[in-house]
């Protein structure tokens, strides 16, 4: 009996197969960025009930497969997207990361200015706040684009 011939008999084995390569190609290639995750889960949920026997035919394999790996990809994309910015650590690009800074010209998202050191810097607002930091204030630095600094109100 040869490869094929088993598979066609033993639809599950060949579920669990796809499933496998699957999962082996999302961890060493995509590096686990999502869509073969959720195609793996669909084949390997699928090969189990083909082999209780709550499903058979290639149609309904198919179906199974297609609805399964959306509901898995609807159900876990954002966990697992979470997860994987999770690990995510602070941002050490920059000594400027971190600190809070008085404001010394009014900063929007198009101008602005804090004083470090003797020294005006150009800053900007971060792109997730919109209320202008009025002088007097302080401002926390969250990124460094060249000598440009992004804030945040403290």
């Amino acid at each position: 009996m040869g490869l094929i011939d088993h598979f066609a008999q033993n639809q599950d084995h060949l579920l669990y197969a796809i499933a496998g390569i699957c999962l082996v190609t999302e961890l060493s290639v995509l590096g686990m960025s999502g869509p073969l995750l959720f195609l793996a889960l669909g084949c390997l949920l699928t090969g189990v009930m083909v082999s209780i026997g709550m499903i058979s035919g290639w149609e309904m394999e198919v179906f199974s497969v297609a609805v399964l790996a959306a509901l898995s990809a609807a159900l876990l994309w954002k966990p697992l997207k979470t997860f994987q910015n999770a690990g995510v650590g602070r941002d050490t690009s920059s000594d400027m990361i971190g600190k809070v800074l008085p404001v010394s010209q009014l900063i929007t998202r198009d101008q602005g200015a804090v004083a470090y050191s003797g020294i005006d810097w150009q800053a900007r607002l971060d792109a997730a706040y919109t209320e202008p930091v009025a002088v007097g204030n302080r401002a926390h630095v969250v990124a460094v684009q060249g000598a440009l600094l992004l804030v945040r109100p403290e």
